[in-house]
């Protein structure tokens, strides 16, 4: 391959690097997106207080660095329960549309999210939790941390 080869091969090629805090789809086309989740206070198991749910799309989570924590919750009379999940890095987590969830993430942790195009502006409902709920599901968190 000689050097002008190599320029365009490149030119045909997108790469990014989001480095920010917090949610940011960054590829989003028709149908699909990606975005990517860094580490934000509000993901930290100290501050979760809510979950949230997707009614027309599957949520496809990637660990790329730290540590984080899936968790589902199904309900019975309006109430929560929980389970979670720690994260390995290289394995595909899936979250079906309908299931209630949110991620617990420590400091430095990265995580890529697929999704159906626009997800993050109209298709979600949340469940704030109460401070029963709240200690809860820290406990059982922070018992799959140790």
């Amino acid at each position: 391959m000689n050097k002008s080869d190599k320029e365009s091969l490149i030119e045909l090629i997108e790469s990014y690097q989001i480095i920010e805090d917090g949610f940011h789809p960054f590829l989003i086309r028709d149908g699909w997106q990606v975005a990517q989740l860094n580490y934000v206070e509000e993901q930290n198991i100290e501050n979760i207080s809510k979950i949230d749910v997707h009614y027309q799309t599957d949520e496809v989570f990637v660990l790329l660095n730290g540590k984080a924590v899936l968790i589902v919750a199904t309900f019975k009379d309006d109430i929560p329960f929980f389970e979670v999940e720690l994260m390995k890095q290289n394995t595909i987590y899936n979250i079906p549309k309908n299931r209630w969830h949110n991620i617990a993430m420590e400091e430095e942790s990265k995580v890529l999210i697929v999704e159906k195009s626009n997800t993050h502006l109209s298709d979600f409902d949340y469940f704030n939790l109460d401070s029963e709920k709240r200690s809860e599901l820290k406990y059982k968190v922070e018992e799959l941390l140790k």
